[in-house]
């Protein structure tokens, strides 16, 4: 009997861990076929192989070759490199951090259970089509972020190269080992930033679903929702940005200690040089551009749904004014004569004046959504919850507010405060070390 139950656990744990079952014609094909294209796909050991070894050439050898074997020591001013290696080192370091999450993502949950497509069932229909119209565009905002920067290096590469800087004997005619070269330095600095920029839209992705399902949960509010379902609901939210708090809090964590490393490096450096122009700094300013940019998505998408988290507290105890309110409306005596009053949809309060609803709505109508509006809560169809079970709901709202954390440090606003407040007293401790503040 023990040996039994014994089996049926260890069934039914190895059934939970299991990677989702999928097909090849799923509506993860075409991702899939970008992933092939980029050598980052690991589905098998072919794959993997081939894409270590894509990640070994283009992240580490052609970075390190270009820097130590291709640098143009007696250049003029306009194409002397004396930043390439913050450069090299900034892009790799990131990157590898980057294909290092994103191998251990795929191959431990796999990508339909990485993405939470196999959790889409249980979502309703204006979830699913939100996800899915959010998925079919995250290459095209991948490409939006990777194209401008691949583009400005390029322009940078070719000029500099064609301009005479280098001189490359490798294959005996100098043209076409320039062009090989210049071609393998633009095909490293397209693969690292396209890999760097692939995990970050993921998670940005991902954190789209969960605002998907926030604005779906805080439809809960119009309706005579039962006050179990919405707490089952809304554990079952906590749950998932738990999930991806915890797969994703090295990664963040790591991009945001190389990232402010590469930062401050490149601040020394530069408040150190001499002479500073585009030809010499270009390349480290697009390449700060492009760590920064990445960060601040990881950054805005975590406080943004952290956010949206936590405006369920107060969207819940808006909910809850209402409905108190419309209760002693009903049991109170002179409820006939404010029932007169003109109202709209059922609302327990006059309607706004039509100017200044439209100067409200002018104002505020880009930024107010399901969790966060001036709209007060129809409160007609609550009359079936009682006091105490709204109470008992909004006082669980406020005690487990949810959002993504770093190892207990939750990523809302008052934390990317914390974190601006700290490195600026860091560039100001720099700048009065190096350049001298009386």
């Amino acid at each position: 009997m023990g040996d039994t139950s014994r089996e049926a656990l260890i069934s039914r744990k190895a059934k939970v861990f299991n990677r989702s079952a999928s097909h090849a014609q799923d509506e993860l094909h075409s991702f899939r076929s970008y992933l092939r294209w980029m050598c980052v796909d690991q589905s098998d050991i072919w794959s993997a192989g081939l894409s270590w070894s894509v990640f070994f050439l283009f992240a580490i050898v052609v970075p390190a070759t270009s820097h130590f074997h291709l640098a143009c020591s007696s250049c003029d001013s306009h194409h002397a490199r004396p930043f390439d290696r913050v450069v090299q080192l900034s892009l790799s370091s990131v990157a590898t951090v980057s294909f290092l999450c994103l191998s251990n993502f795929i191959r431990r949950y796999g990508l339909r259970r990485f993405l939470f497509f196999d959790r889409l069932c249980d979502e309703s229909e204006t979830v699913r089509t939100g996800y899915t119209n959010k998925f079919n565009r995250s290459l095209r905002v991948l490409s939006a972020f990777v194209v401008p920067c691949f583009a400005a290096e390029s322009a940078y590469k070719i000029w500099w190269y064609a301009s005479g800087a280098s001189q490359i004997p490798f294959l005996g005619n100098v043209i076409v080992s320039d062009a090989v070269a210049c071609s393998m330095e633009l095909l490293s600095w397209l693969y690292r930033t396209t890999v760097i920029f692939l995990v970050c839209i993921l998670f940005r992705l991902i954190c789209d679903l969960q605002i998907l399902r926030l604005q779906d949960f805080a439809t809960v509010f119009q309706v005579d929702s039962d006050v179990g379902s919405v707490l089952s609901e809304h554990l079952r939210i906590r749950r998932h940005l738990r999930i991806i708090s915890h797969r994703y809090r090295a990664f963040i964590l790591w991009s945001l200690i190389l990232v402010t490393g590469s930062q401050f490096t490149s601040l020394l450096m530069t408040t150190k040089s001499s002479s500073l122009n585009i030809y010499i700094a270009g390349e480290l300013a697009l390449c700060s551009m492009t760590l920064l940019t990445s960060l601040m998505i990881l950054l805005r998408s975590a406080t943004k749904i952290t956010h949206k988290a936590q405006s369920v507290t107060a969207l819940a105890a808006k909910w809850h004014v209402c409905a108190t309110l419309d209760s002693f409306d009903v049991t109170d005596g002179e409820t006939p004569m404010a029932a007169a009053a003109p109202t709209d949809g059922n609302l327990m309060f006059p309607v706004t004046p039509r100017g200044d609803e439209e100067s409200e709505g002018e104002e505020g109508c880009d930024e107010e959504d399901e969790l966060d509006n001036t709209k007060l809560i129809p409160a007609y169809a609550y009359s079936t919850i009682s006091f105490q079970k709204r109470q008992a709901l909004v006082t669980y709202f406020e005690n487990n507010r949810a959002g993504i954390t770093i190892y207990g440090f939750t990523l809302d606003r008052t934390t990317l405060h914390t974190i601006f407040g700290i490195e600026l007293s860091l560039v100001l401790w720099l700048l009065g070390k190096t350049i001298g503040f009386s």
